[in-house]
């Protein structure tokens, strides 16, 4: 590849000459030549450029000399010839960017200075169709020219071109490489320094262990850091364990084709959620019933229990009801409702549930709803455990909570599994209706991590 460098300060690509990028010159991999543009001006000053038109500050790089320049750095021929001015207005470089430009067979790059080049000499070899025009910046700031950008030019491609880096699979694992991802972090000897170890995992021998962790490590840094780049992810690249390590960073993935990677919160409801909640609660209720309830009958709960009127009282009554919610950048999609006692003494109020339901004070997780596209992306779990950990706050007459619990369908397998895997047991079953239809559900409990109390302990006191 050749890389053409046209500056009014030549002197500062001096650094081309050091490293990977100096040895590749020197070893023939990179064709790098760097140019004074002053030796293409036709006056005594050397001028290079002038005020202005339309007036304004500062200066403008002229036209003229430009086109010289680049007309007489444009190497001959039918190859990929790319012309690059760095600006503040221009399209962002990015590693695709760089990979893209790796293929070319000349680059060059216009350094400008002042106010920057003028907009004729891009438009002008733009137009001419046989030399491919970028315009880009390195971010969102602005530096006195575009030296500094030509450096970051030619050393991220030169290291793209064979035989420059020494251990290709380098380039495989690094951030912005083609797995979207920030690099993991790395360590070397000695494994223990200021006080800090190297994590075990590294020096465990273990390839797999190794390699799992870097990954885990590389989503999760690029989720604190990077969540443009986590919403960027091709979800077809990301197998279970991956979406484990996003859901613990707040990053789901929906069900369906396509599905990107989302960014979920979860926080307590607001009186401004009524609504929203209502929606919320009328398109997922259903989805939890058994095929044989009637429909009249899922209407009519869905009308006594969860309207807009009933979330704005849970709303209300934080003594009594605790709502949390997940939160989408679209808006809802999931939430739980806590029911807690008012007393320490205060029992479920069915007696099939207080006959197995012991604990005192006790809560119950009364409802736990998702969307569909959110079911089994991990939502589920990290809902529950916010909402468990919401109860453990919680002190009733001078006493913690003691345990949660709550009642799913019999025949919700999904919902079970869910629930004890993330620490409900089943203690017995209740029997309930939802208008006409009497149905059965499976009663778990989870104890709080709080000395537990029974309910006669708790009468007694």
């Amino acid at each position: 590849m050749r890389i053409d460098v046209v500056s009014i300060f030549p002197g500062y690509l001096q650094a081309l000459d050091l490293s990977l990028v100096g040895k590749a010159r020197r070893d023939g991999l990179l064709d790098l030549r760097v140019h004074d543009l002053r030796e293409w001006t036709t006056d005594r000053h050397r001028t290079v450029d002038d005020t202005p038109f339309g007036g304004g500050a500062g200066m403008v790089m002229r036209p003229d000399v430009w086109g010289l320049a680049v007309d007489d750095v444009l190497a001959e021929g039918p190859a990929r010839r790319v012309l690059l001015v760095p600006t503040p207005s221009g399209e962002r470089l990015t590693q695709r960017t760089v990979e893209d430009l790796a293929g070319a067979d000349q680059l060059v790059l216009a350094c400008g200075r002042y106010e920057g080049i003028d907009a004729r000499v891009a438009e002008n070899y733009r137009a001419r169709g046989d030399v491919e025009v970028r315009e880009f910046s390195l971010g969102d700031y602005v530096l006195n020219g575009g030296e500094v950008a030509a450096l970051v030019v030619v050393e991220a491609v030169a290291r793209l071109l064979p035989g420059v880096i020494g251990n290709p699979a380098s380039l495989v694992e690094e951030s912005h490489g083609t797995a979207g991802l920030l690099e993991y972090p790395v360590y070397t000897k000695p494994p223990s320094w200021a006080g800090l170890e190297v994590p075990e995992v590294l020096t465990s021998g273990h390839h797999g262990n190794v390699a799992r962790w870097r990954r885990e490590q590389a989503l999760a840094r690029t989720a604190e850091r990077r969540p443009d780049m986590v919403a960027a992810l091709d979800p077809a690249g990301l197998d279970r364990t991956d979406r484990a390590a996003l859901a613990a960073h707040g990053w789901f993935v929906p069900a369906g084709d396509g599905g990107a990677p989302t960014r979920v919160q979860v926080r307590p409801g607001t009186p401004d959620d009524a609504a929203a909640l209502a929606e919320l609660a009328a398109a997922t209720f259903p989805l939890a019933c058994p095929p044989h309830m009637d429909e009249a009958d899922i209407e009519a709960h869905i009308a006594t229990h969860l309207g807009a009127e009933h979330f704005a009282a849970y709303l209300a009554d934080p003594s009594r009801y605790r709502v949390l919610v997940a939160e989408t950048a679209a808006g809802l999609v999931g939430y739980t409702l806590l029911v807690l006692p008012l007393s320490v003494a205060e029992a479920p109020e069915a007696d099939d549930v207080a006959a197995v339901v012991t604990q005192r004070p006790v809560a119950e997780l009364s409802k736990c709803y998702l969307l569909p596209a959110f079911q089994g992306t991990g939502l589920a779990g990290v809902l529950v455990r916010e909402t468990t950990t919401t109860a453990a706050g919680v002190v009733v007459e001078d006493r913690p909570l003691s345990a949660v619990w709550l009642g799913t369908n019999r025949s919700n397998r999904r919902a079970q599994r869910s629930y004890a895997r993330n620490g409900f047991t089943v203690v017995g079953t209740r029997r309930y209706r939802v208008g006409q239809s009497l149905e059965e559900d499976v009663v778990m409990t989870m104890p709080l991590d709080v000395p537990q109390t029974t309910a006669v302990d708790a009468v007694a006191r």
